[in-house]
């Protein structure tokens, strides 16, 4: 008799490993293409399913219910891949995707400060509107976004300094107003690939506007009430502008072709 009851304990404990071994968690594949001297933050961020009335432990400097990796500087474009699951239980509590945030930071210059930065996301959603595309047949949803470099100048030798901007591009390749980043639907995710597309514009632009005059071979810094206001508006005087430092250390009247 204990010899039969210890055979079926063990036939019922494999059954049960065997059943928990053998639940697959879905997953996707989200991939992001990054242009040269770029790097990026990319945090997974889970939160209870929808009709699910548990709720997140208090943080405890851990944040299980997010994932976050880190992809560091390279001198030319590359591409970073990362498999993502769908769900995630944290004690007990079943989660789902709801975003995937980017951080972006990018080098303009060789100084360890010459560094801009700005971010991005994706909102993971259980359904989508009806105006909004889902996943293409090729099973690869892909977001383009751009940035671009907005210069000004700071101190009082009105040195040059960059900041990042980065927005969405629209299936037409035109630049929106809103950040990078987009929608995707859950349920179309698993085994598929979610690909964010990340360029840099050849032009930059005044990060402030009524700042410089544009000019050939490219923009003057208004003089302003005297050379020592270094907020300079042009206040439609377009005949008196100041020298400008350029990140090398030249003293310059245009930037960026210091002529």
């Amino acid at each position: 008799m204990n010899r039969w009851i210890g055979w079926v304990l063990v036939v019922i404990t494999g059954a049960w490993l065997s059943g928990c071994t053998g639940r697959t968690v879905e997953r996707f594949t989200l991939e992001v293409d990054l242009p040269a001297q770029f790097e990026l933050k990319t945090a997974a961020n889970y939160r209870p399913a929808t009709g699910e009335t548990c709720t997140l432990p208090r943080r405890r400097g851990k944040r299980p219910e997010r994932k976050v990796f880190f992809t560091d500087y390279k001198p030319v474009a590359s591409s970073v891949s990362y498999e993502l699951p769908l769900t995630e239980t944290v004690e007990g509590c079943p989660l789902v995707l709801r975003s995937v945030e980017f951080d972006f930071y990018a080098k303009w210059g060789t100084r360890s400060t010459d560094v801009g930065g700005n971010f991005g996301s994706i909102s993971i959603r259980d359904r989508l509107e009806a105006d909004l595309p889902g996943m293409p047949e090729s099973g690869v949803q892909e977001i383009r976004g751009q940035c671009k470099w907005h210069f000004r100048t700071v101190g009082p030798l009105h040195a040059i300094r960059k900041l990042l901007i980065c927005n969405s591009l629209d299936s037409m390749g035109k630049l929106q107003e809103s950040r990078v980043g987009g929608v995707a639907q859950r349920p179309q995710l698993p085994g598929k690939k979610l690909r964010l597309v990340l360029s840099v514009s050849e032009d930059e632009l005044p990060a402030f506007d009524d700042n410089w005059i544009n000019v050939p071979g490219g923009w003057k810094r208004c003089r302003g009430k005297n050379f020592a206001d270094r907020d300079a508006y042009c206040n439609g005087n377009t005949t008196d502008f100041k020298p400008i430092k350029m990140p090398d250390g030249r003293i310059c009247n245009i930037y960026p072709s210091c002529e």
